[in-house]
């Protein structure tokens, strides 16, 4: 089938990656038109790598392509793309185009699609960009496991009856870090940890002076003892990975990063989240909604026969994901946001669970014009919605007041001359 079609790309070639060793099929045209192919075995260590890329260079290949399966193709990829034109295809893209032989190999089939222009490759960003992400990748996985620790702590502390979190905030602030540490100590008078309290907690000594009255014993005092060594030595890695992600930072990154500071509920490290997964060249993405479908935060659609059957989201860059969900419960409680108004509007209607994700997805929206267009974010007010649709909003309130057993009769207001 493929073969009658046009040739886009006259030499190419389509690599089978393995953990072990790369298989690649060499495809060109002949004088004839017809097809010849050549294939290859390479280790993937990396000098045979390199001799891969001899080879294909000595074949004056433009094109490669391979399946983005696992993590097998990053080092492949790392060593192609200063010679070669690669793209890094979706495994299911290509099981579904029709007309594949039973016995045509998978480097095969590639180098076939790919030389008639019948594959499309996945996004993969500039090699700056790609090194942002192992240092912000590393870092989302060091705070996971802080909250972790944080939360083996508030057990121990609530298995020993120190109620120290139905009085503070955070017990992990300077106050209960320190009531923590004489505990950990010893300290076994509730009134002088209670007294080791700084700023608003001072008002609540009375409080904390029962809060911290409870029985702790030496296995409890070695498990904090440990936990706490185990939190200083992350919070030690996310300090350094901190200061590497800056470095890694050049003058127009950091700009960026400021901008997109001023959408709430974006602070420092989920801005830096985001130039690190996205970069900050838009135009790889025609519209907001390709970049949304490609983070895969945009709702589903799914209909047939006129019904709606499912509104998952699809799979995507699940790091992107998680920063843009913690964006938006940060964004939640703001005052007079349009973002905040936004999520209580959808929590009210599709539950708390569902609300992030769509503001999430609208966060993404924004971030993309803001990158794109190189400016601020512009708040919108918490009533904008309202003022776009007062239709829609007079109608949501009507059906409130007659849920509530009452008959509405709308009337226009009468102008005064």
């Amino acid at each position: 089938m493929a073969d009658r079609m046009e040739t886009l790309f006259p030499r190419c070639a389509g690599l089978d990656v393995h953990k072990a060793d790369v298989v690649a099929c060499l495809r060109t045209i002949g004088p004839g038109g017809g097809p010849t192919r050549q294939v290859r075995t390479f280790s993937t260590m990396t000098r045979s790598l390199r001799e891969l890329a001899d080879w294909l260079s000595a074949g004056a290949v433009t094109h490669v392509a391979m399946e983005s399966t696992g993590v097998s193709w990053k080092p492949v990829f790392n060593i192609l793309e200063d010679q070669f034109t690669v793209w890094l295809v979706n495994a299911a893209h290509i099981k579904q185009v029709p007309g594949r032989k039973t016995d045509v190999k998978d480097r095969e089939w590639i180098a076939q699609l790919l030389q008639h222009g019948l594959l499309r490759p996945s996004f993969v960003p500039p090699r700056p960009v790609r090194e942002r992400r192992d240092l912000t990748r590393p870092r989302a996985r060091l705070v996971s496991d802080k909250t972790s620790v944080a939360n083996r702590i508030a057990k121990v502390l609530e298995d020993a009856n120190i109620k120290l979190g139905a009085v503070a905030t955070d017990i992990l602030g300077v106050s209960g870090r320190l009531m923590i540490d004489a505990l950990i100590g010893g300290q076994e008078d509730p009134a002088v940890m209670a007294s080791m309290a700084r700023g608003r907690l001072r008002k609540k000594v009375p409080a904390l002076e029962q809060a911290l009255d409870g029985a702790v014993s030496e296995p409890h005092r070695d498990q904090l003892r440990r936990l706490r060594d185990q939190l200083h030595s992350l919070e030690g890695l996310i300090d350094r990975l901190d200061e590497r992600i800056v470095e890694r930072m050049d003058r127009p990154t950091l700009a960026a990063i400021g901008r997109l500071r001023t959408i709430p509920g974006i602070e420092r490290g989920t801005a830096e989240v985001l130039v690190a997964e996205l970069g900050t060249d838009m135009s790889v993405f025609p519209t907001a909604a390709h970049l949304s479908s490609w983070a895969g935060i945009c709702p589903g659609h799914n209909r047939s026969g006129g019904k709606a059957r499912s509104g998952r989201t699809t799979k995507g860059d699940r790091w992107l994901r998680r920063a843009l969900t913690q964006a938006a419960w940060a964004a939640s409680p703001t005052k007079e946001t349009y973002l905040s108004a936004q999520y209580r509007r959808l929590a009210a209607r599709r539950g708390k669970k569902r609300a992030p994700v769509a503001v999430g997805h609208t966060i993404l929206v924004i971030a993309y014009h803001v990158l794109k267009d190189r400016t601020s974010y512009r708040e919108l007010g918490a009533e904008y919605r309202d003022r776009l649709e007062p239709e829609r909003q007079t109608r949501q309130l009507v059906r409130r007041l007659e849920k509530l057993g009452h008959k509405v009769t709308l009337e226009p207001r009468q102008e005064v001359a």
